[in-house]
């Protein structure tokens, strides 16, 4: 049996650096993509947890929330 489809793989907040402008740092998340909730501002962007409420960034964006290609 392959244990890799029983796996559930990580989620990822996808932001930008502030090393360079081509450059994006990735945080790791505990529950699945849909479970966050992105919202653009003009100068700042919002990432919430819709299970908890918890704000999770508050800052530059564009930032993405997204599912991670590689298992956890």
């Amino acid at each position: 049996m392959n244990h890799d489809l029983f796996c559930d793989a990580s989620t990822l907040l996808r932001v930008p650096s502030w090393l360079g402008c081509d450059l994006v740092e990735e945080i790791q998340l505990p529950l699945m993509p849909g479970d966050y909730k992105v919202m653009p501002g003009d100068d700042r962007w919002t990432v919430t947890c819709l299970k908890t409420g918890e704000t999770l960034y508050r800052g530059i964006g564009p930032v993405e929330v997204l599912r991670s290609p590689a298992p956890f």
